[in-house]
């Protein structure tokens, strides 16, 4: 049993940090106050290959595990990017990986080289308003047309949906009435989000101002029958291939945004002096940055784990979510604790933790809620009843 990082990873991490050392605090936190898409910094981070880190070398990607891709979304949010440098590239990383699995040839060779290549940007068109976390319940209809598919309907939380020109999205083919499975009748696409038939309307939310939330709505947009992947009606199984992914990798971008924090409470109670004395050395200060720590690194190494056993082909699903529950819980606290340990001054702006306390909720939300986590958990690792 071996912890340490291969010579590849830690050149991986070593090189991601240099990369974002170019994007000091003053650069995100002013994407921050300005909500702007942090446009600089993706364009590095597509000009050194990084968003193919984990597809196929054979369409530009590095071909390397869901383990690399982790280890480098950590470095990013640990750099002081935060969830903010996380999501502008997260669906990139993650997203296609249905088309991976599921893909024709010709779709591979059509889809993944430009989004590897940083020229094309794609959004998530999962969640919708009435459905929630109920994805069986979602109501956007894909109607066939001969060639092609008619969508009506509508999808919420859909990051980066302002910049990007690509949607995977996940719709009925067939009523949640007619099918035999509640999953069933689900037909997944990757295509062309024609602003024409799909209007995208801007959520103003709490924080990760620079990535942009949004609801999107459709009427009447065109879907060739080439852009469906997988099988007309198994879109929901087909889908699946990207969700324990995504979780592993916010897994490591809350770790990311916990130890940035982490740090920076540290230093502040080294230097700042109160009553004649570093406040660094009141136990009231330390256990609680201490106990962060502990808890952060442990959820690492949950996290290199779930991955571990993604990329082995191994069944990665509790590990998965285990992962993204424990780390999202750590680096939120971590990053609370940040606050605190600067009194008033966490509240202040300048000192940056105030905007990581925010966007440390973001890996507690989504996609999936801590209480559902610990549902699945109950229900598939220890045999309980279904809850829901």
């Amino acid at each position: 049993m071996d912890f340490a990082m291969t010579e590849a990873q830690r050149e991986i991490r070593e090189q991601i940090l240099r990369l974002c050392a170019r994007f000091d605090d003053a650069y995100w936190l002013e994407r921050d106050r300005t909500a702007t898409f942090p446009e600089a910094f993706f364009a590095a981070v597509a000009a050194g290959n990084w968003l193919g880190i984990a597809m196929p070398e054979q369409f530009g990607g590095a071909g390397l595990g869901i383990t690399e891709a982790a280890i480098m979304m950590q470095a990013i949010a640990e750099s002081g990017a935060g969830m903010s440098g996380a999501s502008a590239i997260h669906m990139n990383i993650f997203g296609l990986n249905p088309v991976v699995v599921y893909g024709t040839p010709e779709q591979q060779a059509r889809m993944l080289p430009p989004l590897i290549a940083g020229q094309e940007r794609a959004c998530f068109g999962v969640t919708e308003p009435n459905a929630g976390l109920n994805t069986a319940e979602i109501t956007t209809r894909a109607e066939r047309r001969g060639d092609r598919y008619v969508v009506n309907g509508t999808k919420i939380w859909t990051s980066t949906a302002q910049e990007a020109n690509r949607i995977l999205l996940l719709t009925r083919t067939t009523p949640r009435e007619q099918a035999k499975r509640r999953t069933d009748g689900m037909t997944l696409f990757y295509t062309a989000l024609d602003r024409a038939h799909a209007e995208v309307r801007l959520i103003h939310k709490m924080g990760r101002h620079a990535v942009d939330s949004n609801m999107v709505f459709f009427t009447d947009m065109d879907v060739p029958a080439e852009d469906r992947i997988g099988p007309e009606g198994d879109g929901f199984r087909v889908l699946l291939h990207g969700l324990n992914p995504e979780r592993i990798l916010l897994a490591a971008e809350a770790v990311g945004i916990g130890r940035v924090a982490l740090a920076r409470a540290a230093r502040y109670a080294r230097e700042r002096v109160v009553f004649g004395r570093p406040i660094g050395q009141n136990q009231a200060i330390q256990h609680p940055l201490a106990e962060s720590w502990a808890q952060l690194e442990a959820a690492h190494l949950l996290m290199l784990k779930a991955a571990w056993l993604y990329d082995s082909g191994q069944d990665a699903g509790a590990a998965a979510n285990a992962a993204k529950y424990i780390a999202a819980e750590a680096g939120y606290h971590a990053c609370e604790r940040a606050v605190m340990t600067h009194g008033g001054m966490g509240y202040a702006q300048e000192y940056h933790v105030e905007r990581y306390f925010r966007e440390s909720l973001i890996p507690r939300l989504t996609p999936i809620s801590p209480q559902l986590i610990l549902s699945y958990l109950a229900e598939r690792v220890l045999d309980l009843p279904k809850s829901y």
